[in-house]
């Protein structure tokens, strides 16, 4: 990830990312060992992803939009289910009859957040921010992702300021992702 351009453009070419990922999974027979490797770079990019709302987009929306902090709210709410649900994928082997139900349930709950996102949110912040202001959120989410974890923690804060400190936890998941080569054959 790291597209350019303004948050909204930004995330949504994310959210596209995303889309092909699950694809990919979906294209590998069951139980095969690349839907696990796939898993693993999708659970990367979504965990990225998260944060990077979680840090910059959710508290500008709840700065600039009329009813902001009910819809940052409810999308805080779709990123800890989809978390949970990452951590319950990162555990499993892709031989796992479980991995596959958990894959469907992921991509349906993902599939519902980013149409809601992308249909409420993504306008409703358009039309209460300048254009400067959605370029200056697109660059601060696209370095929030450079620094942000890469394994899921559903415990973790997920509003500021506690928040600040996932750039110390995606340190460490680097490391770890370096170590396993975890993520390192795409």
């Amino acid at each position: 990830m790291g597209h350019g351009g303004n948050v909204i453009a930004e995330l949504t070419a994310d959210h596209r990312e995303v889309e092909e990922m699950f694809a990919q999974i979906e294209a590998q027979p069951v139980g095969h060992p690349e839907r696990r490797l796939l898993a693993d770079r999708l659970t990367s990019e979504l965990v990225r992803h998260s944060v990077a709302e979680e840090m910059h987009l959710y508290p500008s929306v709840r700065s600039h939009v009329a009813g902001g902090d009910e819809l940052a709210d409810k999308e805080l709410a779709d990123h800890g289910r989809i978390e949970r649900m990452l951590k319950d994928l990162e555990e499993r082997d892709a031989e796992d009859p479980e991995f596959n139900d958990i894959v469907a349930k992921l991509k349906f709950e993902v599939a519902s957040h980013v149409r809601e996102e992308e249909a409420e949110l993504f306008p409703k912040l358009t039309a209460a921010c300048s254009p400067e202001e959605l370029e200056a959120l697109g660059r601060l989410v696209r370095r929030a992702k450079e620094t942000a974890p890469t394994r899921p923690r559903p415990s973790m804060p997920d509003t500021p300021p506690a928040n600040k400190l996932a750039p110390g936890a995606g340190l460490v998941d680097r490391v770890r992702d370096l170590l396993s080569g975890r993520g390192s054959s795409s």
